[in-house]
């Protein structure tokens, strides 16, 4: 498994936006443990950045690493969709129940 390189986008220290970070923090520290780098770019401090990655909304979330890129829009809160677009979990397995 490689690092995974995350860049997350917001607007300024809002309530979503901490939330965007805080389940962020979360879900890496539980899922990524020592294996990933966490960038938070607040787009009002550097709009260039929001606008090379063509962010259209905040909070968005990138993974930069390892390919492919992938972005998730929102604060992050449903764990179960930022794992299947960190590509940490198959759509499959949010769908009923496995008994493997």
């Amino acid at each position: 498994m490689g690092k995974y390189l995350l860049r997350l986008y917001i607007t300024g220290r809002t309530p979503q936006g901490n939330r965007a970070i805080a389940n962020l923090q979360r879900i890496c520290q539980t899922e990524l443990a020592g294996r990933y780098e966490m960038e938070v770019i607040d787009v009002i401090e550097d709009p260039q950045a929001a606008e090379d990655a063509r962010i259209i909304a905040t909070p968005t979330l990138i993974k930069a690493l390892p390919p492919p890129l992938r972005r998730i829009i929102g604060d992050l809160s449903n764990k179960d969709k930022v794992l299947v677009g960190l590509d940490l979990s198959g759509p499959d397995d949010l769908v009923g129940d496995h008994h493997d």
